[in-house]
């Protein structure tokens, strides 16, 4: 065994394995420069930093099963006229993050909330944050199976260990008593700790109805609109429009 291949296998098990794969490169551009022994130190630890960083971003885009094709760079302003780009631009420094707030979209279906969510979230991942995207009715289900087996506060622990949370198209359909105290529990793990993204067809004044009137329905709604941002869309649906035009 070369020397070569010596130091390659010290480098792998000290699991430095962006060096392992790269040294003969590595070594041949420090040598083509005359880099002094202090910049090719230097070469090899930002070269381990940079793969790492972006095997990490990369699991997170991976775990975070945001839908496709919701590119932020997507969203039609000139159709959806109830929310701007300026408005959407100042959260993408991602303070609401940072400070444990939520974003609500409100409005009918159809009208981009969906898409400016994934948006948003997209653009989170891209910033580092660890992103988890759930369908409403898939979350709601996924809470209902942990808690028959004992184990609700493990999964909302689970839960809460990402970053944001985007849960898409709550309220479209009636939750069981049992699902909404889940669901309350959920909220209340997150409150003032992580944030929330929630795209509902309901207004907050017909959540009481879509609760069928649950003691839960107050705090719920008490822990989502405090220290939130909440945009009120409207227009014609996407879909239909498309539908029409063809």
């Amino acid at each position: 065994m070369s020397r070569l291949e010596q130091t390659v296998g010290r480098y792998r098990n000290l699991r430095c394995t962006a060096i392992a794969d790269e040294l003969p490169q590595l070594l041949a551009h420090a040598e083509a420069n005359a880099a002094s022994y202090l910049d090719f130190a230097e070469q090899l630890a930002e070269r381990e930093q940079q793969v790492r960083e972006h095997k990490r971003l990369d699991g997170n885009r991976r775990r975070a099963r945001l839908p496709a094709g919701k590119r932020l760079e997507a969203f039609d302003y000139r159709h959806q006229t109830t929310i701007t780009k300026r408005q959407v631009n100042a959260l993408l420094d991602f303070g609401f993050i940072d400070n444990r707030q939520n974003l609500v979209f409100i409005g009918p279906p159809g009208v981009g909330k969906t898409h400016l969510a994934v948006g948003i979230a997209d653009k989170a991942l891209d910033a580092g944050y660890k992103v988890l995207f759930r369908n409403a009715l898939e979350l709601v289900e996924e809470l209902e199976i942990a808690e028959m087996k004992g184990e609700l506060k493990k999964k909302i622990a689970q839960l809460t260990r990402f970053d944001l949370l985007l849960i898409d198209e709550l309220g479209y359909l009636p939750m069981s008593r049992q699902a909404r105290y889940n669901l309350f529990q959920l909220v209340h793990a997150f409150y003032e700790y992580r944030s929330l993204i929630l795209t509902t067809n309901k207004d907050f004044t017909d959540w009481g109805e879509f609760f069928h009137n649950d003691n839960v329905a107050v705090p719920i709604i008490d822990r989502v609109i405090h220290h939130s941002s909440i945009y009120m869309l409207g227009g014609e649906s996407y879909r239909l429009k498309e539908k029409t035009a063809g």
